[in-house]
């Protein structure tokens, strides 16, 4: 049969239009298992106060660093979360009746803190005792940022089951110590640390500020620097319970045991203190682990005189007349900055000032009373 023009090319029949046919082949299963949410539950960014005092109580570590993070927050969401915890805490510690044992750390830099602090936690924890190392990090005057990298240089204090290593930004503080350095001493205590450092930026203002909130204040001191006298200021040096010169090994150890003598001698010139403890200076190397038995020794002789004599209670006592006034201060100063007309005004008096325009002590009467009418607004309008 022949085939014409009008019959090419074929015409479809109306059941396919196209010489291939597919037929439905096998249904294939979904590349992502539906009942995958059935095994990984999303968990809340935050807790309630409840779950994280149970884990704080439990000794979770990981619940202990969300909940300091939640105490060192200054969104105003947190703070109410962060007042139940710090009283939860509180409250268990006064029930336990519960003693431990707050070492501040400072010292020159390069003195090796974090390196001491390694070396002296481990053989704190080899000692039976549990410890909480509050490492307060510089913060950078333009971002705010930190490096935050205590943890890496303390890898295998890091790892110990009972230590808990805590790089808190300074952000600024007096000294790189805050109000909420002190809640999240109480929460690591809370949690059954029964030994907490606080190290801090080194040494400056800081001393004011950790010696109001530690038992025993420990300065790390080098040798060869200098005139080793002159590198330290004599209120630091007067507030020391015992002075450790470091990195006392190998060709510095001679030079070590001189720096010693000359401090010992040192504090032999200052008042009798109030603990009725008297000051001392040792050698210690984090390499060959020389001092650090001593060092322990000298720390428990002194908790064993102050909590026999009454100091340690009496000078807990004085800190928290001392935070109470902190605290007071830090509230009004979060409710004269979280106040959104403030908020709006500053900006305004801000740039008035950069510009010369008003006066900085003229532009700050100004905002204060502006914070005083918003004050007197909301108490009339209860």
């Amino acid at each position: 049969m022949s085939v014409t023009t009008e019959d090419w090319p074929p015409k479809c029949d109306g059941q396919h239009d196209t010489a291939l046919v597919v037929n439905d082949g096998v249904a294939q299963p979904p590349t992502v298992n539906p009942y995958i949410k059935n095994f990984y539950k999303k968990k809340p960014s935050v807790l309630t106060a409840k779950e994280y005092l149970k884990g704080i109580f439990a000794g979770d570590r990981s619940i202990l660093g969300k909940a300091i993070t939640i105490v060192e927050s200054n969104l105003p969401a947190h703070r109410a979360i962060a007042r139940e915890i710090i009283i939860g805490c509180q409250e268990k510690i006064v029930k336990s009746k519960i003693r431990t044992m707050r070492i501040g750390i400072t010292g020159v830099p390069g003195a090796g803190k974090s390196t001491f602090i390694e070396a002296f936690g481990g053989y704190i924890t080899g000692s039976g005792h549990k410890l909480a190392v509050l490492a307060i990090d510089p913060s950078s005057e333009r971002s705010n940022g930190s490096i935050l990298g205590d943890k890496t240089r303390m890898e295998t204090l890091t790892t110990d089951p009972n230590a808990f290593i805590r790089p808190s930004p300074s952000a600024g503080s007096l000294g790189g110590v805050t109000r909420k350095t002190r809640e999240s001493i109480i929460l690591c205590e809370a949690a059954g640390y029964d030994v907490v450092f606080i190290e801090t930026v080194g040494v400056g203002q800081s001393e004011i500020a950790v010696h109001s909130m530690s038992d025993f204040f420990l300065l790390l001191m080098l040798s060869g620097a200098g005139d080793d006298l002159q590198g330290i200021k004599r209120g630091i040096m007067e507030m020391s319970d015992l002075i450790a010169i470091t990195k006392a090994d190998g060709s510095n150890e001679d030079k070590a045991e001189g720096a010693k003598a000359l401090y010992a001698n040192a504090l032999h010139l200052f008042p009798p203190t109030d603990s009725g403890w008297i000051p001392t200076a040792v050698t210690s190397s984090a390499v060959t682990k020389k001092g650090l038995p001593e060092i322990l020794k000298i720390i428990e002789d002194y908790f064993k005189l102050v909590k026999g004599n009454g100091y340690y209670d009496f000078k807990r006592r004085q800190q928290a007349k001392y935070w109470m006034y902190e605290t007071i201060n830090e509230s009004l100063r979060n409710d004269f900055y979280d106040n959104p007309v403030v908020d709006k005004a500053l900006k305004k008096y801000e740039n008035q000032v950069l510009s010369g325009n008003v006066d900085s002590f003229m532009a700050a009467e100004s905002l204060l009373d502006i914070y005083e009418e918003e004050r007197d607004k909301g108490r009339s309008s209860k």
